[in-house]
């Protein structure tokens, strides 16, 4: 008998062969969280790679944030590789937190892709002693939306809203209430959010290169406390809210004229009917800092490849070959996604160049790419969450009126006492 007849045989039987090729393919597995956003993402990803590499299964596993990280933090500290991915996405504010506390878990990639291709602050982040283990993923480039219309009717241009510094957005913010009778923004007083936006503007952050504070002598972080004191002590700049949906849900009834945040919210301000009443412009700078800038990042995470996966070659060419070279995939992320790339040549690709009618016409997307490229590289250290609660607990004395330079010296002496 024929093979080929042989073959017909057994499909009528229901029975399946298994070639070589199929036998020894290459498994792959992601973690990540989000399934409607990083998932999704990935998702297209492998869809393109698989496409023309038959031999390879990628399969995503989602979780929780929160569960993802306490997983890896626990199997890495075991000292256990099996479970482990071969490709985990991690938040960028925890990176140096495991590339420092696990310096062999994770694969370095410096020789394998073109981090010059990359926003640099991204590629700063993942580096550790001249080795970068990341390949980086959605920015959160920052933005000052604002209600177009609002502003207008309180006498203010989109060039009014550029190249300015946060007291004279503070003026800005008091007129606009003033003629409108809506504040300018909400705000959280248990978010740090501001305080990190306003450091790395200026290419700063809580801790030194070695890991140290960087508080009681550090210009930067004085400016910027300082001026969130005293955006929290005008009252007629903000509405006070309380967690997430409180805040989101302030600009997004139209109870406030704006935000500033990263660019990730930029699909949630396009989820309501204002269209042509919303625009983006650059954040505001320090006052006298030197080497304040108007562009700062506010989120963002990055894929990791393990260095005990034993896929390891499969996963790193696998996002060397999309995530590190497709430009149409990175269009094709952003309109089904929103997630923006730090991929630098993705911006001249036509979904980034394009201009929306929900801003006015405004090409934001090029505008966010241009930003992006101009954010300070910072190193975030280990313990930025720390830091944000230090920072948080002397917020409500300050805005009564209490001495700055006492709340730094009390920021960084929590600081110190949690790190050691």
């Amino acid at each position: 008998m024929k093979i080929s007849a042989f073959k017909g045989v057994l499909a009528l039987a229901g029975i399946q062969l298994v070639t070589a090729t199929m036998a020894l393919a290459t498994d792959v597995t992601v973690w990540c969280w989000d399934p409607n956003f990083n998932g999704a993402a990935m998702n297209e990803a492998i869809a393109r790679y698989t496409a023309t590499h038959k031999d390879v299964n990628i399969k995503v596993v989602d979780f929780a944030k929160a569960d993802l990280e306490q997983k890896l933090q626990t199997q890495l500290a075991s000292g256990t590789t099996d479970g482990l991915p071969d490709i985990v996405l991690i938040e960028d504010y925890g990176a140096q937190k495991y590339l420092l506390s696990f310096p062999k878990a994770f694969e370095p990639l410096t020789d394998k892709v073109d981090y010059s291709k990359f926003a640099k602050y991204k590629v700063d982040l993942a580096t550790v002693n001249g080795q970068t283990y990341s390949l980086p993923f959605d920015s959160g480039v920052t933005g000052l939306f604002y209600r177009s219309d609002l502003l207008s009717q309180a006498g203010y241009k989109a060039d009014d809203l550029k190249d300015i510094t946060w007291d004279q957005l503070i003026a800005i913010g008091d007129k606009v209430q003033a003629t409108t009778g809506k504040p300018l923004f909400s705000f959280d007083i248990n978010d740090a959010g501001a305080i990190r936006i306003m450091l790395q503007s200026a290419g700063s952050w809580y801790f030194n290169a070695d890991g140290t504070p960087h508080i009681k002598d550090n210009p930067v972080f004085k400016a910027a406390l300082t001026t969130w004191v005293k955006m929290l002590q005008d009252k007629n700049l903000y509405k006070s809210v309380s967690g997430w949906g409180d805040y989101t849900g302030a600009f997004n009834n139209g109870d406030v004229a704006g935000v500033f945040t990263g660019v990730w919210m930029t699909g949630g301000i396009k989820g309501n009917n204002m269209s042509g009443k919303w625009a983006v412009a650059p954040i505001p700078k320090l006052d006298g800092v030197e080497g304040a800038t108007h562009y700062s990042n506010l989120g963002g995470s990055s894929w990791y490849v393990l260095s005990s996966a034993p896929a390891k070659d499969a996963a790193v060419d696998f996002l060397k070959s999309v995530w590190g070279s497709d430009v149409d995939f990175y269009q094709k992320i952003l309109v089904g996604q929103g997630a923006f790339s730090s991929y630098l040549p993705a911006r001249d690709g036509a979904a980034y160049s394009a201009t929306d009618d929900y801003f006015g016409g405004q090409a934001v997307w090029k505008d966010f790419s241009d930003w992006q490229a101009q954010i300070p590289g910072v190193n975030y250290g280990i313990f930025t969450n720390e830091a944000d609660a230090a920072v948080t607990a002397q917020l409500p004395g300050l805005v009564a009126g209490g001495d700055i330079d006492k709340a730094i010296e009390a920021i960084d002496a929590q600081i110190t006492q949690q790190i050691q």
